[in-house]
């Protein structure tokens, strides 16, 4: 006797996993400052130089905290570590959407550097000439001498590159005016011997560098002054 042949169970969809919830875009890193990252340049720390010696001569800083802001201004590297420098004084625009407070001029803008070589001889640059925002002294056997005692200074700030190698660098500058330095020695001196000029409008020298079996030397030279350091700072910076 035939079978009946009974209908195949019909198959039942497999039920389908629960989507995963997406995950939600990682954000990308949000920058209080976009401009905060940019080297700083000379012309950056002359300005905010320029807002703390406002703020010494209103009475708004004392000499202590102004000399160490101004130690902060020359150890800054970008324009993002110079802001919070002057962020609580007048003349600072500071915020997401202020304007940036810094101006950048295309490279080369500040002019060439001087440069100063003495290998297996000595070079000498002093008397009356006016001095650029960067100079190279880089001594090999040799003598380097910048002699700043009656230069005339067209900028606040000057930094001197010097770098001897079995020889010597030596920068004199005026009694009156601010020096600082940072360098190192490699069985050998890097000296530079601090002076914060009295006067807030005084030129800045600022010395780095180092020496291998050699010597950097920065100091003042006794008795020599810049006579009428107001009227020809004003006279230079166009003021």
């Amino acid at each position: 006797m035939d079978l009946e042949k009974q209908p195949e169970p019909e198959k039942q969809p497999r039920p389908q996993r629960p989507a995963a919830p997406a995950e939600p875009a990682l954000a990308g890193p949000a920058f209080a400052d976009p401009q905060g990252s940019l080297r700083a340049s000379d012309a950056d720390r002359d300005r905010i130089a320029d807002i703390l010696r406002d703020a010494l001569a209103e009475g708004r800083l004392d000499a202590e905290e102004h000399s160490d802001r101004i130690d902060a201004v020359y150890r800054a590297k970008t324009v993002g570590e110079l802001e919070p420098i002057v962020r609580d004084l007048p003349g600072a625009r500071t915020g997401r959407d202020a304007e940036p407070a810094f101006a950048h001029g295309p490279d080369g803008s500040e002019g060439p550097a001087d440069n100063l070589v003495a290998i297996f001889s000595s070079t000498t640059r002093k008397g009356r000439w006016r001095v650029s925002r960067r100079t190279n002294a880089f001594a090999l056997f040799g003598s380097v001498e910048v002699d700043l005692t009656e230069a005339i200074f067209a900028q606040r700030l000057t930094t001197i590159n010097a770098t001897s190698i079995f020889g010597n660098v030596e920068v004199r500058v005026p009694e009156n005016i601010s020096l600082r330095g940072s360098g190192s020695g490699v069985f050998g001196n890097f000296e530079v011997v601090t002076l914060e000029g009295v006067d807030p409008q005084a030129p800045v020298v600022v010395v780095n560098g180092y020496s291998v079996f050699g010597n950097v030397e920065a100091k003042p030279k006794r008795g020599k002054w810049i006579t009428d350091l107001q009227g020809r700072l004003r006279k230079h910076l166009g003021h």
